[in-house]
């Protein structure tokens, strides 16, 4: 992965687990962990929605991102959620 493939990444992710945060109210965890979770929820959506057959379409490769990954972002916050209240 290049250094310009990092930095898009560590943008996307920012900005999906940003929009993950305001989507699920008061589960913000911050600059770093926003962006981890953005990331993380690329990961979770890249991976649910084919087993799913759920697919965005392909117009926008960097809108498609970010609305993956803030999907998978509030799968990922809602998860966390369920694991605090737990403990």
């Amino acid at each position: 992965m290049t250094v310009e493939g990092i930095i898009i990444a560590l943008i996307i992710g920012g900005i999906a687990g940003w929009l993950a945060g305001v989507i699920v109210k008061g589960a913000g965890l911050g600059l770093i962990g926003n962006i981890v979770v953005g990331i993380v929820g690329a990961f979770v959506a890249s991976w649910l929605f084919p087993r799913l057959g759920i697919s965005l379409g392909t117009d926008s490769a960097i809108v498609t991102s970010i609305i993956y990954a803030t999907i998978g972002g509030v799968i990922v916050l809602l998860v966390l959620s369920l694991i605090r209240r737990a403990a």
